[in-house]
Parts: C-alpha cells; sequence; structure tokens
C-alpha cells in the first residue's frame, strides 16, 4: 500500500520538534516525514532547564545559566556549587526556532501546523493512517508524542503542578547569579509547595509557585502561592508581568515500556506521559533530546521507532522510594531536600538527577539522607497509587 511518508510525528511539542531536528541531519538518508502539530504558531510559552557542560544538547542556545543555586528549607539555606556544569534556561522560543529551521532545511521532513487527529489512528494492511482536520494521511511509522488517554496512563505517584510569571520590576531586587531552586515558605501535612526563582537580571526573573501532590492542579489553584510569592520576591517594588507558564508533569506510573511488550513496534508513544520525565525530579529535556538522538537513529539504520530507554532498576527503586516517602510524609520534604543538597558532591548530585550517576553517586545520595523515614516505608504496605 502506497503512503504519504514514511514517518508521522503526531505532536509538534519539544519531543517531535526535537526527533525531526535530529533526523534533518542525516540529509536525503532521512525518511519522509510528516510532523502535525495542531498549533497554529508557536509562541514563547515556556521554558526548560537542566545542568550542562557547553557540549550538552542545545547548552549554547541557553540564554541564561547559574553557577549558584539555593535550597531554602528545614531551617537552613544551601549554597549549592554547580562548577562546570551550570544551571541552564532555555527558553522556547530559541529551541522553536532553531529546531524549526533545521525542518525547514531538509526537504526530507515538514511540519503542518493547525492539524489535529480526528480519531485514534488506524493500522490496516502494515499502513498507519490517520483523520485529520485537515484530510486523511499515511504512513509506515508512526511516533506519537501526544499526551496518552487518562484510560492508558499508569496513575502518577505525585503531580508536579507549577504556575509563574516572567516579571520586570522598577528597582534592582534581585541577584543575577544565584537561583533559587527551591525554597519551601511553608511545611504542610498534605502536599509540598515552593519557589522557584530564575534571575535573568537584577530587575527580571521568572518566579513559579510549585506543588508536588497526589492530583494536578490547575493554575487557579496555584494563583495564591504565586501571589504571595511575588509580593516576597519584589519587596514592595512595581513590577509588569512580561509572559506566564503554567505545567503539570506526571511523577511515578508514566515510566517507558520494554521494546519487547509494544503491540506493533512501528508505532511509539514518547513525551512526558510515556517517560520522559525522571520519576523524582519532572526534568525531562534532556531525556527527550537523548531519546530524539536515539529513535532518529533507529528510523534511519531500520525504519522502527525506538521508545524512552527505561531507567535502570537502581534509579527506579530510589525514585519508588522517594517519591512513596513523600507522598506518606509531605512535610519532611525541605529537611529532605536540604540533606540532599547540602551532603552530596555537587559534581555527583548532578550527575544523578541528569541520569548519568554511577554507583558510588547512587550510594552518596542514599549516604546523605535521613535513613528513618526510608526505612518506614519500606516496611509498610505500599500506597494505593
Amino acid at each position: 500500500m502506497s503512503t504519504d511518508a514514511d514517518v508521522i510525528i503526531l505532536g509538534g511539542g519539544c519531543a517531535g520538534l526535537g526527533l525531526a531536528s535530529n533526523l534533518s541531519r542525516y540529509g536525503s538518508h532521512a525518511p519522509r516525514t510528516v510532523v502535525l502539530e495542531q498549533r497554529n504558531e508557536y509562541l514563547n510559552d515556556r521554558t526548560w532547564c537542566f545542568w550542562g557542560d557547553d557540549a550538552a544538547p542545545y547548552a549554547r542556545l541557553a540564554g541564561h545559566q547559574w553557577r549558584h543555586l539555593r535550597v531554602i528549607g528545614g531551617g537552613r539555606c544551601i549554597d549549592f556549587d554547580c562548577g562546570n556544569t551550570p544551571y541552564r534556561m532555555l527558553a522556547a522560543d530559541a529551541y522553536y526556532a532553531t529546531t524549526l529551521q533545521a525542518i525547514r532545511t531538509n526537504p526530507q521532513l515538514s511540519l503542518h501546523l493547525g492539524h489535529s487527529a480526528l480519531s485514534e489512528p488506524e493500522y490496516i494492511g502494515g499502513v498507519w493512517r490517520i483523520e485529520t482536520s485537515q484530510g486523511s494521511i499515511s504512513a509506515g511509522s508512526l511516533v506519537d508524542t501526544r499526551p496518552k488517554p487518562a484510560s492508558e496512563q499508569s496513575p502518577a505517584l505525585l503531580w508536579q503542578s507549577f504556575f509563574g510569571h516572567e516579571i520586570e520590576t522598577s528597582d534592582p531586587v534581585f541577584d543575577p547569579f544565584i537561583a533559587d531552586l527551591m525554597d519551601f515558605p511553608e511545611i504542610s501535612d498534605h502536599r509540598i509547595a515552593f519557589i522557584y526563582v530564575l534571575p535573568l537580571t537584577a530587575t527580571r526573573a521568572l518566579v513559579e509557585y510549585t506543588v508536588f501532590a497526589e492530583s494536578p492542579l490547575p493554575a487557579a489553584a496555584l494563583q495564591k502561592g504565586l501571589d504571595a510569592a511575588l509580593e516576597n520576591r519584589t519587596r514592595g517594588s512595581a513590577y509588569r508581568t512580561v509572559r506566564s507558564e503554567y505545567g503539570c508533569i506526571p511523577m511515578g506510573g508514566n515510566g517507558a515500556a520494554p521494546a519487547a511488550g509494544r503491540a506493533n513496534p512501528s508505532r511509539v508513544h514518547a513525551g512526558l506521559s510515556a517517560g520522559a520525565a525522571r520519576p523524582a525530579t519532572g526534568y525531562a529535556f534532556q531525556r527527550l533530546q537523548r531519546w530524539g538522538a536515539q529513535c532518529a537513529q533507529a528510523l534511519v539504520t531500520t525504519g522502527v521507532p525506538v521508545p524512552q530507554t527505561p531507567d535502570r532498576l537502581i534509579s527506579r527503586a530510589m525514585d519508588w522510594l522517594f517519591l512513596h516517602v513523600l507522598r506518606t510524609q509531605p512535610a519532611l520534604a525541605p529537611a529532605l531536600f536540604s540533606a540532599l543538597f547540602a551532603g552530596v558532591d555537587s559534581h555527583r548530585l548532578i550527575r544523578f538527577l541528569s541520569d548519568g550517576g554511577s554507583l558510588r553517586d547512587h550510594a552518596a545520595v542514599i549516604a546523605a539522607l535521613p535513613a528513618g523515614p526510608f526505612l518506614k516505608q519500606l516496611f509498610t504496605r505500599k500506597p494505593s497509587a
């Protein structure tokens, strides 16, 4: 059966554009690829952050970086020195511009905006066919980066919901050389809340209010906490909102499925609901870029896409235990995160948080945390997810 393309990428967000950008590097050897995205235009609607040296994907494109981070909680204020792997912030408009340009330079790839899937893709005669708002399209392979329907997702242990404003103040109230990774303004028995501040200049910063809870929260539910954070950080200075961002990230319960367990190898799911985010942290950007490179290579060499690589067993076990402790004992969060950032060498902790940790790095993380809450969790019944 003839097809319109070799590969269809459903969704042109971070995952879909990253994969397409990697495919573009193969020139004429790239498969005929169509990216279908429901939005009509790309806006500067979000940021992605990660630790990395200059060799990390998109590191040089990041508009801001910090070599010092603060974690405030549990009665402590920790200055975390990132050393040679600064914490970098990549704005969406820079990422979109770079990946869209890469797609435009290779005639094997095309991006179609304003295309929504009207029904689930059908696999007929060895071909995937999709009915969209702009007509039917078919291909031999399908990479679906859209969020999975709730019925197909494993329940998350926790949800990370965040809402923030990038603001410009009339007075210099920020220190642009140090970012607040986590500032816990309160201790709660039912959820974990903290303030996240990325200062861009002395008068400009992204201020976010973040909550870890058992259910995702809408922006409206975070507004009061964000307002308090803005009042505290602006210290009476007048300010204007430049832009806003909001999101919900599943933490645990949505890991990547082993390749052998897929019903049809010619279709894979990718993105946040398919294991892109590190369960215990919510960081996904670097993981998505690694997957994009691996999947592009597989499509070029075999014609078959590959899913996100599952985390190592030790990482899955540690994340599972840590998330369960946070879920059942949220009031411990400020002390636990403070102990982690104060007690582990920064190079080791950054490798661990960035999925490059050795066994010694994992051991250092275990040694830095108080054993009691984790032993208690191991000997209690697993909470329902």
